[in-house]
């Protein structure tokens, strides 16, 4: 039964994307960004369910199980960084008609800070990304619905044939659909996963509370007020310090600048539609605690003191709490929040590839048709590749996911400071940019993975969130310097090219501010 319904609810969405989606044309804005026609409801949703993955899902639900309602941070933050996207950066990415961030750079820089701003980007989406978000979302599948028992194989059988699975069906919403079809797909997911994300706490909350939410929740709290506390200490995994440094930084390098996620505001079919859909997911990802903290909380409340680790919590939840006839919906729900993460980095790579590597340096003559088709050929020796690396991640050592948000901060911060720079300033060369880019990287890199584990120790180390505030500040008066020693000829002025009309939404400026009010009184509720 449970396999049937996870296979209905699987082919349900794939059919209504594919009618919904249409005649896309292939052409580099009719493919890339959808023929910027993407709608705040459509952007909002496939912005939402790319967002969370196995990594979020289980993970942070994980790291729940251990600290516990502090680490909300990485969902209500996320909120104000939206606003920050929807009020300061979107408007100038489409009176630019950008297609990609580094598109931008090029303008206000050259194509060098471009190109080496895409390499850095697809490194990655290549090495890191995608083939964590295949291996994770497959041993999450694994390790929940028992498909090695359900089908008798081995574990690394399974394994593997779940990576090849979400990595096939990834592939052809990414790669043969383009972002129209990505963003479609994702939002009717969105649904089916807010609901499921939402069945999990009401059906945990019940039963530790005798079929009662509210007395679920009474327990929960009287059992250990103390992890209802938002204000992380200096040892926990997020300070509340870092709340005011490196954590808005990653932020809004997340939701501002990363190309995976940006690309659906940039398919806007005006800036009003674009905001009003960055303003929506702000307004779901303040109640994001409840799919990806509180559910861990509860775990903690069943099996305190069984599980080894921590990662267990949610599978184990799900298996515990969810009805048996359930079990196929959530598994084709969660198959879709995998699906999202994946497809959504592949497109994203095959955009900066198509437009800033081949039409840039490879074939600069080429026409729409055939950067597409080229775009399409590498998404798929890239797919194949991160099929082939994913399963190879369970041999890699321990902690490997630990450091995953610390080994984007590689790219992530240099990136975020020359785009902030390049819009805040008119005569900043191009040079800055590139010393600027590099030297982040390079410190950056020396900082966490020589200065850290072998000169001065985990322990006394600062936090990377810290590090990382550092170092933007420093890259921030470097370019900063080289402006005032060499600065630009001719100052820096964006260009409107009218791809689509840039009148902003009439309430983004209350509605933001109601959402910053908001986050912060949760912080004031939980302290």
């Amino acid at each position: 039964m449970a396999i049937l319904s996870f296979l209905a609810v699987t082919l349900l969405v794939a059919g209504l994307s594919y009618k919904l989606t249409g005649k896309t044309k292939e052409t580099s804005d009719g493919y890339f960004l959808g023929g910027r026609s993407l709608t705040a409801g459509v952007i909002a949703g496939s912005l939402l369910l790319t967002n969370l993955s196995t990594e979020q899902i289980v993970g942070l639900n994980g790291q729940s199980y251990t600290e516990g309602i502090l680490v909300m941070c990485w969902e209500t933050l996320a909120a104000m960084a939206m606003v920050v996207t929807a009020l300061f950066l979107l408007p100038r990415y489409l009176k630019g008609g950008i297609t990609t961030v580094p598109q931008f750079l090029e303008v206000r820089y050259d194509t060098m800070t471009k190109t080496i701003a895409t390499a850095l980007f697809l490194s990655g989406y290549v090495i890191v990304f995608l083939p964590i978000v295949l291996y994770s979302g497959s041993l999450a599948l694994v390790t929940m619905f028992d498909v090695p028992e359900a089908f008798g194989i081995s574990h690394t059988a399974a394994l593997w044939i779940c990576v090849w699975g979400i990595g096939i069906i990834g592939s052809i919403y990414a790669i043969f659909g383009g972002l129209r079809a990505v963003a479609i797909s994702d939002t009717i997911n969105a649904g089916g996963l807010l609901i499921g994300g939402i069945m999990i706490t009401v059906f945990g909350l019940m039963h530790i509370g005798d079929g009662s939410v509210v007395t679920g929740m009474t327990n929960l709290y009287h059992d250990a007020p103390e992890r209802f506390n938002a204000i992380g200490g200096p040892d926990a995994s997020v300070p509340f310090a870092t709340i005011f440094t490196g954590m808005m930084l990653v932020q809004l390098f997340y939701w501002g600048t990363n190309q995976a996620i940006i690309q659906r505001a940039l398919a806007a079919k005006n800036l009003k539609e674009g905001q009003k859909g960055l303003l929506i997911a702000a307004g779901f990802k303040i109640l994001g605690p409840l799919i990806l903290v509180i559910p861990g909380m509860i775990a903690f409340y069943i099996f305190k003191g069984e599980l080894e680790i921590a990662d267990q919590a949610y599978p184990k939840l799900v298996k515990t709490v969810l009805p048996v006839a359930l079990l196929g919906f959530f598994a084709a729900v969660l198959f879709g929040a995998i699906l999202s993460s994946f497809n959504s980095a592949l497109n994203s790579s095959v955009t900066l590839f198509g437009l800033d590597i081949y039409r840039e340096h490879i074939n600069p003559d080429a026409d729409d048709a055939t950067v597409v088709r080229v775009g399409k050929r590498f998404g798929i020796v890239l797919a194949i590749f991160a099929m082939f690396i994913a399963p190879l991640i369970a041999y890699a050592p321990d902690g490997l996911f630990g450091y995953l948000q610390e080994v984007n901060g590689c790219y992530s911060i240099p990136i975020l400071t020359i785009i902030v720079v390049g819009y805040l300033t008119k005569y900043v060369p191009a040079i800055a940019a590139k010393i600027a880019i590099v030297l982040g990287a390079v410190l950056y890199s020396i900082s966490q993975f020589v200065l850290k584990p072998y000169v001065f120790g985990e322990e006394s180390y600062p936090h990377f969130l810290h590090v990382m505030a550092i170092l933007f500040v420093m890259n921030i008066i470097i370019m900063l310097v080289i402006g005032l020693l060499k600065p630009r000829q001719v100052a820096f002025d964006l260009p409107y090219t009218e791809e689509v009309d840039i009148t902003p939404y009439r309430y983004v400026k209350p509605v933001g501010l109601a959402i910053t009010i908001i986050v912060i009184l949760s912080y004031v509720m939980f302290s």
